[in-house]
């Protein structure tokens, strides 16, 4: 599993012109599933992701030291199975260490879930769609996070 982590002051996702997940401070995700994820890499990247102090304690500061939860920040998860792309070989990405699309939005949908249970407010795009992201990243702050199976 790998996500791109974004500290944001906002973020948005439109589908066919419409805003489907829309978020002020927080964190945007970018999520990738492979075809080897289980449920094992699901809990470690929910709980890396609510826990990582990505914050300054105090705004405008310059020290992390408070994670997404401690905030009460928000969060826009998006699918993205092209963190998967090989470029290797070729001029053309391929995409085979992705899942198939039923397997990756089961995963995505048990993430989505987990991330929940935080009580946080947890927004998202569509699942397969073709999407405008709109990020507002504060900082920058983008980390790449990875979970491969054992």
């Amino acid at each position: 599993m790998r996500v791109i982590i974004q500290r944001v002051k906002s973020s948005q996702v439109v589908v066919e012109d419409k805003v489907v997940g829309k978020i002020g401070r927080g964190l945007n995700l970018l999520v990738g599933i492979a075809a080897t994820d289980t449920n094992v890499e699901i809990d470690w990247m929910v709980r890396k992701c609510l826990d990582l102090r990505l914050f300054p304690e105090h705004e405008g500061g310059d020290s992390w030291e408070k994670s997404v939860e401690e905030i009460c920040g928000e969060l826009l998860v998006v699918s993205q199975f092209t963190l998967y792309g090989n470029c290797r070989k070729g001029r053309r990405p391929s995409f085979d260490r992705s899942a198939k699309p039923q397997i990756a939005e089961e995963i995505y949908n048990t993430f989505i879930e987990k991330l929940r249970a935080s009580n946080l407010t947890v927004e998202t795009g569509k699942f397969g769609a073709m999407m405008q992201v709109t990020i507002e990243n504060d900082g920058p702050v983008t980390l790449l996070l990875e979970r491969e199976a054992e």
